[in-house]
């Protein structure tokens, strides 16, 4: 028995809950991650892990077991990566999720320069908007936008970002211009012929998590609205749901810096401008329990250097 190997198998099912999510992300064949936990078993002469038809979890002793485990490779890792550190540039792969928006616009543009000075090091990026548990899945850090609310998340705030409201010229030659955001849920009114004039659309963005839409939300002072429309397209991913604002569907709230060579171009018109939206954080996070390793320690001082010009808090 490969005990090392062994001991990482089982690490990796402890933190995702899964022979095969461990065996995927370790890229080996699934009856080879049970065979191996089965030989770590008969050698220590114990039950680490007891399966269920739904979920792996572990025993008492396989926690206890788990957190010595974890500690051992944690400072392995380092001992090879001190050594590597030495006599070569980091070297190996970092596993990272990012928003769509955020990968496409900003992170994915300047990955070229990041390989050139860090050649033996490879990113695996994961592009999507929903929610991912970071350890479950295997990812080394995420780019997140809002405020956090797991304790178990270590975080390195990036950017705080402005919001614009805009729509189409398209869109807004058919249904006017709103003055104030109650005119975007104000109902349609009749035209003097006795037709009914057509009212405000919203492109809404809605949770993956819990498939519901967000407001729309204003503040000029000390007044703060949420409004929600009449929401004839919602859209649970940032370019898509740009994509939707500039195919004239209705009005919507996305970042300045997402809406501002749209603006530049003539495709998108910014209204309500003289009401805001909150600045949105935007961190940079990793668990808590992870080894923090010399490699995903530069990737995310990298990270932090490509969204400055994005911060609106340097403005």
């Amino acid at each position: 028995m490969d005990q090392l190997l062994a001991l990482r198998v089982f690490v990796r099912i402890a933190e995702s809950g899964a022979f095969s999510r461990a065996a995927d992300s370790m890229n080996i064949p699934r009856p080879t991650v049970t065979k191996l936990v089965q030989d770590l078993e008969q050698h220590l002469g114990t039950k680490l892990l007891h399966r269920t038809t739904r979920r792996v979890n572990v025993t008492p002793e396989g926690a206890a077991y788990y957190e010595q485990a974890a500690r051992l490779i944690g400072e392995l890792d380092e001992m090879d990566e001190g050594a590597a550190r030495a006599r070569a540039q980091p070297r190996g792969r970092i596993r990272v999720d990012v928003g769509s928006v955020l990968a496409n616009m900003i992170l994915i543009p300047a990955l070229p320069a990041f390989r050139a000075r860090h050649p033996e090091l490879h990113v695996d990026l994961g592009v999507s908007d929903r929610p991912i548990d970071l350890v479950g899945e295997g990812v080394d850090c995420a780019i997140r936008g809002g405020e956090l609310s797991e304790s178990s998340l270590v975080a390195r705030r990036i950017a705080d970002m402005d919001w614009v409201t805009c729509a189409s010229p398209r869109y807004l030659r058919a249904r006017g211009v709103p003055r104030h955001p109650s005119d975007l849920e104000t109902p349609a009114p009749e035209s003097k012929a006795g037709e009914r004039v057509p009212g405000h659309a919203i492109v809404g963005y809605f949770s993956s998590l819990t498939g519901r839409a967000f407001p729309l939300e204003f503040q000029k002072g000390d007044e703060r609205l949420q409004v929600r429309g009449r929401m004839e397209v919602a859209v649970n991913e940032s370019t898509g749901h740009l994509s939707a604002l500039l195919a004239g569907v209705g009005v919507g709230q996305v970042f300045k810096f997402m809406a501002a060579p749209h603006v530049e171009r003539g495709n998108l018109r910014t209204v309500l401008d003289d009401w805001s939206r909150p600045r949105q954080p935007f961190h940079v996070v990793y668990a808590s329990n992870r080894h923090l390793s010399a490699k995903i320690r530069l990737f995310v001082d990298w990270v932090a250097d490509v969204f400055a010009p994005f911060d609106d808090r340097r403005r």
